[in-house]
């Protein structure tokens, strides 16, 4: 029967069926195993998705683009991403799992730069939790002070380092459920120490993130928790993790939150929001921070490969 001798019930009924086998046609990130995890039992906790965020319009096409596309697209901007940072890394300098937890309870309000500065005395001073559980918080105090809210920083880094004291035989837990226990550590730092010091896969959402994939319209949400379900659902569990740091790096780099780098960006192709900043690529490449524009990283001791100059001691000029 023709278009025109079908009935508005049918219609309906056929966009429900077109919609539904939309849906079904995207790969679930469920399907993929998680990499091998060293000290874990149990796979990491995620939580449940959030509704989809509503289609968009990209460049060069007038039709919204279908939750099909934004996954194609959104997994293409990721092996894109991969090949400008193969370096890509926590930023964070640390010796082992305890010295990741502490520094990145510390990362909360600052830079990564000036918790790298101020961290080698902290752990030449207490380096395990049994050392810092019993220290004089208010020589923890002045150790932290340049890293901002030195106050509540030391109740919670020497609160978690009782905990780990009292309750885990002096060990960091590799477990999503015991870490966010600890005090000042919730998902995000609970993610970072998974994914860097465990080999667990995680979403790491800081503002970075957050501000990177609501621009490249893969959520709407606002909610980290929420992002961090709805992202889950595009990317397999093996890609998490650097997932994580490879959009973080293009965030602190060339991705600014007050005014991007678009005419320096290698991703404009793939970017719905492109034309926000600055689109001009003289005036763009000025404005590209640590080794994208010759400037040192956040990292003292940066991992091998890193093609940056360390940043100074706490102190030392530039």
């Amino acid at each position: 029967m023709g278009e025109h001798g079908v009935s508005k019930r049918v219609k309906a009924s056929n966009r429900k069926t077109e919609g539904s086998r939309s849906a079904e046609s995207v790969p679930s990130a469920k399907a993929v195993e998680p990499v091998a995890a060293a000290k874990v039992a149990k796979p990491v906790a995620v939580a449940k998705p959030a509704k989809v965020a509503a289609p968009v319009k990209v460049a060069g096409s007038a039709k919204p683009e279908s939750r099909l596309a934004m996954v194609r697209r959104a997994r293409k901007i990721n092996r894109e991403l991969a090949e400008v940072f193969p370096y890509a890394h926590p930023e964070l300098d640390f010796r082992n799992p305890f010295e990741l937890l502490v520094a990145t309870v510390l990362s909360a309000q600052t830079t990564d730069l000036r918790v790298n500065q101020t961290t080698p005395a902290l752990f030449a001073k207490y380096p395990t939790p049994e050392d810092l559980a019993a220290a004089v918080p208010e020589e923890v105090e002045e150790l932290i002070r340049p890293t901002g809210f030195f106050r509540a920083k030391t109740r919670s880094i020497m609160g978690l380092a009782a905990a780990l004291r009292d309750e885990f035989g002096g060990e960091v837990p590799g477990r999503l459920e015991d870490l966010v226990k600890l005090p000042g550590v919730g998902r995000k730092t609970a993610f970072v120490v998974l994914g860097n010091a465990f080999g667990v896969p995680g979403i790491t959402v800081d503002t970075h993130f957050m501000r990177l994939v609501r621009r490249w319209k893969w959520t709407e949400q606002e909610d980290p928790v929420k992002i961090e379900a709805e992202i889950a659902e595009i990317f397999p569990k093996s890609e998490w993790t650097m997932l994580s740091h490879r959009v973080i790096f293009h965030g602190r780099r060339i991705c600014h939150a007050r005014k991007p780098a678009c005419g320096a960006c290698p991703i404009t192709h793939l970017c719905p929001s492109y034309g926000e900043g600055e689109t001009d690529p003289e005036k763009a490449r000025k404005l590209l921070k640590y080794e994208m524009g010759g400037f040192p990283g956040q990292r003292l001791d940066p991992p091998p490969g890193y093609p940056g100059r360390p940043a100074p001691p706490l102190g030392a000029s530039g």
